[in-house]
C-alpha cells in the first residue's frame, strides 16, 4: 500500500513538472534558483525540454514499479 501512494506521488511530481514545463511554461518555476541554474547553462527552451523529459521519466518510472510489483 505504501508503495502505492509513493507511486501516485512520483506520478503527480512528474505530471507537475510536465505542465509547468510544457504546457503553461510558469515563470514562478523558471524563476527558483534550481531552475534558474539550468536556465542560465542551456536556456529557458532547453531548460523547459528538460523539465518535460524528467517529468515523463518520473512517471515512467513509477508505472513501471506499479506493473511491476
Amino acid at each position: 500500500m505504501e508503495e502505492i501512494l509513493i507511486c501516485i506521488l512520483i506520478i503527480l511530481a512528474g505530471l507537475f513538472s510536465v505542465a509547468a514545463s510544457y504546457f503553461i511554461n510558469w515563470d514562478w518555476y523558471f524563476n527558483n534558483y534550481r531552475a534558474r541554474f539550468l536556465v542560465k547553462i542551456i536556456g529557458r527552451k532547453g531548460a523547459r525540454i528538460f523539465y518535460t523529459v524528467f517529468g515523463l521519466f518520473l512517471i515512467g518510472m513509477a508505472v513501471a514499479i506499479l506493473l511491476g510489483s
